[in-house]
């Protein structure tokens, strides 16, 4: 039986005259991994800070297991910023102990790219002082991690990472064998890491089985048996639901949830998008050209981040556009508005830009614009335009289309100056849609958005007819809102990936195993499931045959990794050394790994 590691009795915080929590109860025990989810403003952090005992309830008690091991990552770190980032994370461990420690050496390529911290000037013995906001996350996530808590509690975690620190995480925290309490608006994150759920709304956690998918599939249930509920948000959860049952990308893992009741649910739900209807439309509004790029190089500064890039982004297009950090993602959007507001008479450094006749250019950047203190969020938004087109016949009003984005008729006269970060980003966006443009280039846009935010503006882009450029490391966003995906890999080119964010990790993988030579047998031959064949049922001798195969080539691998585990203690402080010797280990590993799932798909037949 699970031991129970935290007591939540009948709390009760109130700040000013509003309930965020109203005689809450529950529990975590051991081996739960919760996720919290709600808008923002209505007590999800404060929840998981009166779980840790950071914050006091105002009524009832939060009670922790006698000896538990809490660790908590919250959004405002308490590194020493006179300590290097060695002795936050790596703390009195000698260089020995902590390089021959697997873990400590995985959570650092893990999240810093290798174990000499490539970005930070002096490595390890960097100064936190200076550090950016993020790096500070990232350290204290490391501290953190490193660690042996009985329960982890985080609070965005995601923040700050990209795609490929965000799936290493999500790998990392399945493997760990602590109870986990996390906050996040990644909704891939959580399909990936959680199997319970707490939806935080009016003062009470409502709670569910299983990941972000079961969720919205019980919310939606909730919903439809709750006839009291507002139309239009049950309609709202419905349509993520179809788009979650019908095969999104990267959704490979059997749903939890029942198939019958879910497919019942969602038979008179249309697909999110008619595509060839809004490519009618956009190629109605925007003509043949929008932005055709002939052997452009791009440079940030005096570095060159893209080289003889020919690409040509058209009527109707819908990219999501994902890359390594500092590839040159924002860099290509800039220059191509750039371009746009002069109608092709700026030009990048190399090669040529044509900029459609037509094209009218909205470009979400992520920097907030700042706007008039005093001015009210209606009055922000009608100062573009008090109606907006958004295509197929539908039209809004300025106040109309405030409620969709979360701004209820009382908030649409709250001063600019009284909002939060997440509430101006939106007002940004909806500033930006009210302009009626034909192409939008979104940068990092699910920046402070809560899910019931990013769910009602996927719903508005559905049925946005134009061009689109979208930059996120939020992978289910892009998944949800755009059809094609390119990659910026550090090469200086611009790459199509068909089969989405997956290839795009696959090519990462790839790229560092590349990076460093490795002496580990390739097992490629052995492993055509990679390739999506199947053996048939006539082939089960051939089947049992590479079963054998398989078992003594995973024999032969587990003796190279003992071996290059005791090479690592050995040369723990050849530090270029152990981060190659890690490198072949990684590698090894991902190897290892593919071989057992043939070998899985190859029981099977045989």
């Amino acid at each position: 039986m699970a031991v129970n590691l935290v007591n939540v009795e009948t709390v009760t915080k109130v700040y000013g005259t509003r309930a965020l929590l109203d005689g809450v109860s529950l529990g975590v025990s051991e081996g739960d991994r919760i996720g919290v989810v709600g808008r923002n403003g209505d007590g999800k952090t404060t929840l998981i800070r009166m779980l840790a005992k950071l914050e006091e309830a105002d009524t009832g008690r939060v009670t922790h297991n006698g000896g538990l091991r809490l660790g908590v990552l919250t959004q405002h770190d308490s590194l020493d910023s006179a300590a290097t980032v060695r002795h936050e994370v790596i703390g009195d461990l000698a260089d020995h102990e902590w390089a021959g420690d697997a873990k400590i050496r995985d959570v650092l390529t893990g999240l810093f790219g290798g174990l000499d911290m490539p970005g930070f000037p002096q490595g390890l013995d960097t100064v936190i002082a200076p550090l950016s906001g993020g790096e500070r996350r990232r350290i204290a996530l490391a501290k953190l991690l490193i660690g042996e808590p009985d329960l982890i509690v985080l609070d965005e975690p995601t923040n700050h990472l990209d795609v490929e620190g965000i799936a290493w995480l999500a790998e990392h925290l399945r493997a760990r064998r602590s109870a986990l309490v996390c906050v996040t608006h990644d909704r891939w994150f959580l399909d990936q890491v959680c199997t319970r759920m707490w939806d935080v709304q009016g003062g009470t956690v409502h709670e569910y089985e299983g990941g972000y998918s079961d969720y919205v599939f019980a919310r939606a249930e909730r919903q439809r048996i709750a006839a009291t509920e507002e139309v239009k948000r049950k309609n709202l959860v419905r349509k993520e639901l179809a788009w979650l049952r019908r095969g999104a990308p990267a959704r490979t893992s059997k749903p939890r949830f029942r198939i019958e009741a879910a497919n019942e649910l969602i038979a008179d739900v249309p697909p999110p998008r008619d595509t060839s209807e809004l490519m009618r439309f956009a190629n109605a509004r925007l003509g043949k050209t929008v932005f055709d790029l002939e052997d452009v190089t791009v440079q940030a500064g005096p570095k060159v981040l893209l080289t003889h890039l020919t690409w040509q982004l058209g009527p109707g297009d819908r990219i999501g556009l994902v890359g390594v950090n500092g590839a040159g993602k924002t860099s290509l959007l800039r220059a191509l508005a750039d371009a746009s507001r002069t109608q092709g008479e700026t030009q990048p450094t190399a090669g040529k830009v044509i900029v459609g006749r037509t094209v009218k250019l909205a470009y979400l950047s992520q920097e907030v614009t700042e706007l008039e203190p005093t001015l009210r969020v209606l009055e922000a938004v009608q100062q573009v335009r008090d109606r907006v087109d958004l295509g197929k016949g539908r039209e809004m009003t300025a106040g109309q289309l405030c409620e969709q984005f979360g701004f209820t008729k009382e908030k649409q006269w709250t001063p600019v100056g009284d909002l939060s970060g997440g509430e101006r980003r939106r007002l940004q966006l909806l500033r930006l849609l009210m302009d009626e443009p034909n192409v939008l280039f979104l940068d990092e846009p699910t920046n402070d958005l809560d899910i019931e935010t990013l769910n009602q503006l996927e719903d508005l882009l559905d049925g946005w007819p134009g061009s689109m450029v979208v930059i996120s490391h939020d992978r289910f966003f892009i998944e949800r809102t755009t059809d094609r995906v390119m990659a910026l890999l550090g090469d200086k080119s611009l790459r199509m990936l068909p089969r989405g964010i997956d290839e795009y990790l696959e090519r990462r993988r790839a790229q560092a195993a590349a990076a460093v030579p490795a002496s580990a047998p390739v097992a490629s031959s052995a492993a055509p499931g990679g390739s999506g064949a199947a053996v048939s049922a006539k082939d089960g001798r051939a089947a049992k045959k590479e079963l054998q195969k398989i078992e003594r080539q995973v024999g032969r691998m587990d003796d190279r990794e003992k071996t290059l585990h005791q090479q690592i203690a050995d040369n723990a402080t050849d530090f270029e050394k152990v981060a190659k010797l890690d490198s072949e280990l990684r590698e090894l590993k991902a190897e290892r790994e593919e071989l057992e799932m043939r070998w899985l798909e190859l029981a099977e037949d045989a």
